[in-house]
């Protein structure tokens, strides 16, 4: 039996690392070490058994009572327990347990240390609380003589021939070790602070409403978005609800604000789609819905609704910064892109984006840049962290995604156009970074299926609480102490649990890995998009998934909390953050430089091609005049190209003369200077 794990720190685990077993023969020697191997075999299975199938506790009895003469003495009565390497501890009989000699006991053991005041000199009302434990041990008894041996150095005198199993009860502090196994505890392990998880998947929730609409906006431009009869309902809604109230002074109150805000979404996304016909298709409309007679009237209430909600406290009315930067961008795209008559057709892709009903203003694509970046670090993090990653790819997958570079904040109520290049980077980003988180947390949520090995160097038993005042004890508590259950008492936290975990195991884990699908246009004919429900609302959690995290995360009656994770968070200076903002900026300043040092790239290009152009046809319509210009006169033009080869040949016998330079004409005095 191999004990040369270690846990790391310099001590021997108290499980065993591979097990031998003697094989006997006939004629076989036997010696002191076959027969010591085989009872170490069959000791160290036995502790193994114990420790994995049923773990630490008491089994039965070992009730801990006041003692009918009082004072500081307690009874244990006989029981059976088990302790966390397996070892069987068995009191036969009752034993009568003197407290305050094992306190005292304690305190010299551990050069003075203790977990309260002496006995004697006892200020605290509430009385000292101590934890009483049972402890394995074992003695080595009834020596015997050997026989004489050949072995140079034999043992002298006698040698203990038996190893006796007891115990001993010791005294500690209050606060134990829990041996039992929440399986929410490996999911915080995985997930680490919870805070920061929840961060990142409520942005990751959010860009996954957005991802859809961002590729149809962007390959759609120039197409039309069907309007349908679920649109005209909306539209004439939300059109009577704001005729009705989008009138008035002042801000609306927080509550009107909320409702006032979805009524201009759903009343803007409605004639943005009518907005995407041509004149002809227009009018059809107008035909088959006739309540879009009245765009122009519901285009001047959506104009004083804007107007009023400008005004709002978004703050008291959206409390969720990521929902108040939803609403604010309602409210500055539909009074851009909807309130003028006729629309915005300078602005394709967001009046499409509005037509859908997630609108898209210059804010809100800042923040899902941040956003992006903020998931990734996080995965990342995680997955750097992940000791028992089963997804292998991931964390590949996830390095390799391309993240649009942050930008500064944007100025109030900015209403910059957005470029196809850049909605599509955002939503490949955002759709690749969703389908990583929801295969990074079904990983995490199946990895907790897997019961772990316990190993702890903690092999006392807790017996019960005990309370004293002065060196009497007053009160004995022994319903919180751990019991072996059924498959093991580090597990007892499962069996609420673990059939309906099982179950939804079956159709989250082990299956294909998620692929987000891009939708896809029809080639011809109206784009049919539904309408972004709930965009301002709750945003619940839903499947299989988040019900398996909720059943690990949240606490059944009587069940112990999950351990959380406590990590070191680093708070990034301010000075640090500056410089980001700055580098940001730069960032999109290089970025205007390059795409104007393009368009300058493009015109020299095609400027050259123009002179060459011309420098081609120069010989031909301006050589005589070019001639005179220079005062030489053009006198290969009447020669036979016979006489011009003959003088060609002779002008290479002779040394080269420098051209003849070209004579100045004077220049005329002005009045007063000097010749």
């Amino acid at each position: 039996m191999r004990t040369d794990c270690g846990c790391g720190c310099g001590g021997d685990a108290t499980s065993t690392s591979a097990f031998v077993r003697p094989r006997f023969f006939a004629g076989q020697l036997l010696t002191e070490d076959d027969l010591s191997l085989l009872v170490e075999y069959t000791t160290a299975k036995r502790r193994l058994h114990n420790r994995s199938l049923y773990g630490p506790g008491v089994i039965c009895g070992l009730g801990v009572s006041c003692d009918p003469c009082g004072g500081g003495t307690v009874a244990v009565h006989p029981g059976h327990a088990l302790d966390c390497a397996g070892n069987d501890i068995v009191v036969p009989c009752t034993e009568r347990v003197d407290v305050p000699a094992l306190v005292r006991e304690r305190r010299i053991s551990g050069l003075g240390v203790d977990c309260g005041d002496n006995c004697d000199n006892d200020d605290d009302d509430g009385g000292r609380r101590y934890g009483l434990y049972v402890r394995y041990q074992e003695s080595s008894v009834e020596p015997v003589a050997p026989y004489a041996t050949e072995e140079p150095c034999p043992s002298p005198g006698c040698v203990p021939s038996r190893i006796q199993e007891g115990f001993r009860f010791v005294i500690g502090c209050d606060d134990f070790e829990d041996h039992r196994h929440n399986p929410g505890t490996r999911l915080l392990a995985s997930l680490g602070d919870l805070a920061r998880a929840d961060r990142a998947r409520i942005r990751d929730r959010r860009l996954g409403m957005y991802v859809d609409p961002l590729l149809v906006a962007s390959l759609g431009t120039g197409r039309t978005f069907r309007f349908d009869a679920a649109d005209a309902r909306r539209y004439a809604t939300a059109f009577a609800w704001l005729r009705a109230n989008a009138g008035g002074e002042g801000p609306p109150p927080p509550p009107t604000a909320r409702e006032m805000t979805e009524h201009v979404r759903a009343l803007a996304a409605a004639i943005a789609r009518f907005d995407t016909y041509d004149p002809a298709g227009r009018e059809q409309l107008v035909k088959d819905y006739p309540d879009l007679a009245t765009a122009r009237e519901a285009r001047g209430v959506l104009g004083t609704a804007c107007e009023r909600l400008k005004g709002a406290d978004l703050e008291a009315a959206w409390p969720d910064p990521l929902r108040r930067t939803i609403a604010h961008a309602v409210v500055t795209e539909t009074a851009a892109r909807v309130v003028p008559e006729g629309g915005d057709p300078d602005a394709p892709l967001e009046v499409r984006m509005l037509a859908q009903g997630t609108p898209l203003g210059h804010a809100l694509r800042v923040e899902f840049r941040a956003d992006i970046g903020l998931i990734r670090e996080w995965l990342l993090g995680r997955l750097d962290q992940a000791a028992d990653l089963a997804d292998c790819a991931l964390r590949t997958e996830v390095a390799a995604i391309d993240v649009p570079p942050l930008l500064p904040p944007p100025p109030p109520d900015s209403t910059e156009k957005a470029t196809v290049a850049e909605v599509q980077q955002i939503a490949e980003a955002a759709a690749a970074l969703s389908t990583a988180v929801s295969r990074f947390l079904t990983d995490a949520a199946c990895a907790t299926l897997n019961p772990p090995c316990g190993d702890s160097a903690d092999t006392d038993v807790l017996l019960a609480h005990l309370e004293l005042d002065g060196c009497d004890v007053v009160r004995v508590c022994s319903a919180t102490r751990e019991q072996v259950l059924p498959g093991g008492s580090a597990y007892g936290e499962w069996l609420p649990k673990l059939y309906r975990l099982r179950e939804l195991a079956e159709r989250v884990c082990c299956e294909p890995l998620p692929a987000y699908q891009k939708p896809t246009l029809p080639s011809e004919g109206p784009v049919a998009r539904p309408y972004a429900e709930g965009l301002l609302g709750d945003w619940p959690r839903t499947g299989d998934l988040e019900e398996m995290l909720s059943l690990l995360l949240t606490p059944a009656p009587g069940e112990t909390p999950p351990k959380a994770l406590h990590e070191q968070v680093y708070t990034t200076p301010s000075e640090v953050t500056d410089s980001m903002q700055e580098l940001a900026r730069l960032r999109t300043q290089v970025s205007d430089l390059t795409a104007a040092l393009e368009g300058l790239r493009t015109q020299m290009s095609s400027a050259q091609t123009q002179v060459t152009h011309l420098a081609e046809q120069l010989p031909e319509r301006l050589g005589p005049r070019l001639a005179d210009l220079e005062g030489t006169p053009d006198e290969g033009a009447d020669q036979t190209p016979d006489e011009a080869a003959g003088q060609t040949g002779a002008q290479a016998d002779e040394p080269a003369k420098p051209p003849a330079k070209r004579a100045r004409s004077p220049r005329t005095r002005k009045s007063g200077e000097t010749p």
